[in-house]
């Protein structure tokens, strides 16, 4: 959507979190969205256009991996079940237009006591740095084609490489903002998931390199 039938729309920028027919393209399907999953009882928190024109992002917030999977699963389905309505398919190919364009993530915010509570910038750092070696474990189950999203451009960091950084939309883990003028409480954002991911996998895998990282020594 947005995309004319015999070349592309005007670069991408103001897409993003847009208003206006010339901008945002779909708007009536992502409302309807949202108002069914608020009637079928899921924890959606939001939505917002993204920074490509057609491409729509929704947040759903839920505890531990089976949850979160049936969450975005059932989201999913009725997400489907909307556009067919409207004659539109949902694509979730991660890099779904080539080029000048941003790929599709499912960047997976996420936390525990220890992250909530600790109000220590070392801990964190010991978290992230448990995902560091375990690099490849976790690409093979955050998405088919990540390579094609995951490039280091387009806010995304390399598939290869492994960084973490405060407010780093180009890192594998973003630390909020608010994270850190909380001090050191909160909750950080793995953002190399990709649109099509199994979420259950996504979950379950950053779950346990999570609590490998707090296992005593």
């Amino acid at each position: 959507m947005g995309f004319p039938a015999d070349g592309y729309p005007a670069p991408q920028g103001p897409y993003y979190c847009s208003v206006g027919a010339t901008n945002a393209f779909g708007r009536e399907i992502i409302e309807e969205h949202l108002d069914l999953c608020i009637d079928a009882g899921l924890n959606i928190e939001g939505f917002n256009a993204e920074v490509a024109a057609g491409q729509w992002e929704f947040q759903m917030f839920a505890k531990g991996a089976q949850q979160a999977g049936d969450q975005i699963w059932v989201g999913r389905y009725l997400l489907e079940r909307t556009a067919e309505k409207y004659g539109v398919a949902i694509n979730y190919h991660c890099k779904p237009v080539q080029g000048d364009w941003n790929g599709s993530g499912m960047h997976a915010n996420f936390s525990n006591s220890t992250l909530r509570e600790c109000g220590s910038e070392e801990v964190y750092k010991q978290i992230m740095e448990a995902f560091r070696p375990l690099t490849k474990e976790h690409i093979e189950v955050y998405g088919a084609d990540n390579h094609l999203r995951l490039t280091g451009k387009h806010e995304t960091q390399s598939i290869d490489q492994f960084s973490y950084g405060i407010s780093d939309r180009g890192a594998s883990i973003r630390i909020p903002v608010v994270t850190v003028e909380k001090g050191w409480k909160g909750y950080l954002e793995d953002r190399r998931p990709n649109s099509a991911a199994d979420p259950y996998k996504v979950a379950a895998r950053i779950i346990k390199t999570v609590k490998s990282a707090l296992v005593p020594a």
